[in-house]
């Protein structure tokens, strides 16, 4: 397990808080840093799932960032009770879409017997003007393997970029004039960030 750096206090919070809002990154990921051990702590609450330790800090910290984007000192709480909320949310989220898809129905589940009394599955019965069936799985596997490589590679600013622009991991798709303004930088700049996590994460796919 890495060392994580130890909480703020209430006052250095609120200062990074105020220096945040007015636009200051620095603030911003020092919020993050400060508060990835309450992470750790969180997504310890799922280590005996078949995940791996640090996939769930990964999906725990976009439920961090989410918390230190919308937080509001109004709310009467400490950021990390608001943060320890999100971040389990974010983790009960993941592993309800895991059960979901583990629920599919496989398409060669042997689903009756034909007139010969042979087997039959999904497989079979799907019409020819469909697309690829089995296409569309290895599309999905492809996919599953790229977005694995997400936090993995990336940085974290490339890592905020690529997840927010594309949806992933239960978020809403941002344009990147949106990302741009959240972050306080221009919006070309996010499109260059995006070129080269893109470029990053193709050239490990490549490298299988």
């Amino acid at each position: 397990m890495k060392t994580f750096l130890t909480p703020l206090s209430p006052g250095q919070e609120s200062e990074c808080l105020k220096k945040m809002k007015k636009g200051d990154l620095d603030a911003r990921n020092e919020l993050i840093l400060r508060n990835m051990r309450l992470v750790a702590h969180v997504a310890r609450k799922y280590q005996n799932s078949d995940e791996d330790m640090e996939d769930l800090i990964s999906i725990g910290t976009i439920g961090l960032i989410k918390a230190i984007s919308t937080y509001k000192e109004e709310y009467q709480s400490r950021l990390a009770t608001y943060a320890a909320r999100c971040i389990d949310n974010e983790l009960l989220m993941h592993f309800r879409a895991r059960k979901k898809v583990s629920r599919e129905v496989s398409i060669y589940e042997p689903i009756g017997t034909d007139k010969e009394g042979n087997q039959i599955n999904l497989l079979d019965i799907v019409e020819s003007d469909e697309p690829d069936v089995v296409e569309l799985l290895e599309t999905r596997r492809q996919t599953k393997k790229v977005v694995g490589l997400v936090p993995k590679l990336l940085s974290e600013r490339e890592f905020f970029i690529i997840v927010n622009r594309y949806g992933l991991f239960g978020n809403e798709p941002m344009t990147q004039r949106e990302i741009a303004a959240g972050l306080g930088i221009s919006r070309s700049y996010v499109s260059r960030i995006e070129k080269k996590a893109l470029y990053k994460l193709r050239e490990k796919f490549e490298q299988g």
